[in-house]
């Protein structure tokens, strides 16, 4: 298969990944309600639902663009960015999952999902950069 029709399929599988992930979203609302009453945030630091939807926008962000324009805008800072920004390697949410995912199987699942697109959204956005010669 050629490079521009693997890139095409796996642009729909972003496409459709980011479409579980948003209706496994609209299936945690109790599980988010009970989190966010058990779970608040720590004094100067942000919460485990405010880190999740700080870290939740940005890949979406990624994905919304791929989706729109096939591309994104700095190709490189977003690359280095989705790197950088590993789900389980953020504190508060590696806490969470490693103490408390049992009791949430809905939001376990949701950050299985989410980490899932970050990579394929990467891997998509990498594509394009391992084609170019390397300089000599």
């Amino acid at each position: 298969m050629a490079q521009s029709g693997y890139l095409a399929l796996q642009r729909d599988y972003i496409t459709q990944l980011f479409q579980e992930l948003t209706t496994a979203y609209a299936d945690l609302k109790t599980e988010i309600s009970h989190i966010a009453s058990h779970y608040p945030a720590p004094e100067d630091e942000f919460s485990f639902l405010e880190e999740l939807e700080l870290v939740v926008m940005s890949i979406c962000g990624y994905v919304k663009q791929v989706q729109s324009s096939m591309t994104v805008k700095r190709l490189d800072d977003a690359i280095a960015h989705l790197q950088s920004l590993q789900v389980f390697a953020i504190p508060v949410i590696a806490q969470f999952y490693r103490t408390e995912s049992d009791r949430y199987p809905k939001m376990k699942r949701y950050l299985q999902l989410l980490d899932y697109l970050r990579l394929l959204t990467l891997e998509y956005l990498q594509a394009p950069k391992a084609e170019q010669p390397i300089p000599a």
